[in-house]
């Protein structure tokens, strides 16, 4: 497998080196880590550094994690980005999952979460846990009660619909095509279809219109 390039940006330094000592002990992936300590050193080592997946904390010094994320996703569109937060309320992830954040972990989440989220948001562009979860079916919820929540789910054509329930399954591109008998690219062109036809930043804001619009049996 490909090294898979992160950079952790919190401001304790105890989290960043356990997290860095955790990711090399446990997998056999070549993780090439970077450090920074806020928003604003982030963004600076970015412009020298690129990177795959960015472990974000909400809460730092001089720059927060929600401004740093929405500068990141404006600018580097192909970074995933995983924000650590200790705040589990469906109002405050459905929040960051409009600014288009690919994953949510709580601080105190056991330490192999982390390496799944960041398989997760490299594999299949989101991360699905129990915090996102909630976050979805309340949006399916409140989103039930308005007027007109079907309108643009008529646009998606049938396979579209059906490799968007794929999609929420946590399926792989590879995965999927393998299913409904298709190629890759096939399915790639088809997520980015819905993409446009959606106005949806990345696949997180698919999975967010799915439980919207009832594609996602409520839990």
């Amino acid at each position: 497998m490909e090294p898979i390039r992160i950079c952790i940006a919190d401001d304790h330094k105890l989290f960043r080196k356990l997290t860095i000592a955790y990711l090399r002990s446990v997998d056999r992936i070549d993780y090439r880590v970077l450090e920074a300590e806020n928003g604003k050193e982030l963004l600076r080592k970015m412009r020298s550094h690129p990177v795959d997946v960015v472990l974000l904390d909400i809460s730092m010094p001089l720059m927060g994690g929600e401004e740093a994320a929405a500068i990141l996703i404006k600018r580097y569109p192909r970074i995933k980005i995983v924000m650590l937060t200790i705040d589990d309320s469906p109002a405050k992830v459905l929040e960051l999952m409009n600014l288009g954040v690919h994953g949510y972990l709580l601080k105190d989440c056991e330490p192999e979460e982390v390496v799944k989220a960041v398989k997760a948001v490299v594999d299949r562009d989101f991360y699905k846990n129990e915090v996102a979860e909630r976050a979805l079916n309340h949006a399916e919820i409140v989103s039930g009660k308005k007027n007109g929540a079907e309108r643009l789910l008529g646009e998606l054509t049938k396979r579209e619909k059906e490799i968007l329930q794929h999609i929420c399954d946590e399926c792989t591109t590879k995965e999927i095509g393998a299913r409904l008998c298709i190629s890759e690219k096939t399915v790639e062109n088809h997520r980015i279809n819905m993409l446009q036809k959606l106005s949806a930043k990345n696949t997180v804001g698919l999975v967010k219109y799915a439980y919207e619009n009832g594609l996602v049996p409520p839990n």
